[in-house]
């Protein structure tokens, strides 16, 4: 019998609005241990995801720039100063969930063999996948949850004798 999605998917999904700051984001996904979180729209849809790389990323090309090589040194001068301005501003504004969402969100259905699941993860490289059932989302696939199935002497059984 083939090891389907809804048998080692989280079923409980800690979402957060794209209106929370990108602060209280990190704060969230701390507090509860985990890399990443779905994200919902005003009326509860799911639009996106937003993770720790998202918060990463956002602050690394916050405070760096591809321009610099092509400036003299006066030039790099000015231009670090104006960005430190900018960066001063835009500090009083906080950064939402939605500016650094992922607006994109990848899904299969509980029935779904965890060999597919496993070889859509990897070609998209990806570390988590929402489970659906008739379009509703119903849980969570994490590399972590695909752990299981090597963790587990029948699940690792039942995968092996279905090539």
């Amino acid at each position: 019998m083939t090891v389907c999605a809804y048998e080692i998917m989280t079923p409980s999904i800690k979402a957060v609005p794209q209106s929370w700051t990108m602060d209280r984001l990190a704060r969230f996904l701390t507090d509860n241990e985990i890399t990443g979180s779905p994200v919902t729209d005003e009326s509860g849809e799911i639009v996106g995801i937003a993770t720790l790389k998202d918060i990463t990323e956002f602050r690394w090309n916050a405070n760096r720039s591809n321009t610099t090589r092509q400036l003299t040194a006066d030039e790099q001068q000015e231009a670090r100063r104006l960005r430190m301005v900018m960066f001063e501003e835009m500090g009083k504004v906080p950064v939402e969930v939605r500016d650094i969402m992922t607006p994109i969100v990848l899904s299969v259905d509980e029935t779904t063999p965890v060999r597919d699941i496993a070889n859509i993860m990897m070609s998209e490289h990806l570390h988590r996948i929402f489970v659906t059932r008739e379009s509703k989302i119903t849980g969570i696939v994490t590399t972590y949850d695909m752990l299981k199935i090597i963790s587990d002497e029948e699940l690792t059984k039942r995968c092996a004798r279905n090539n």
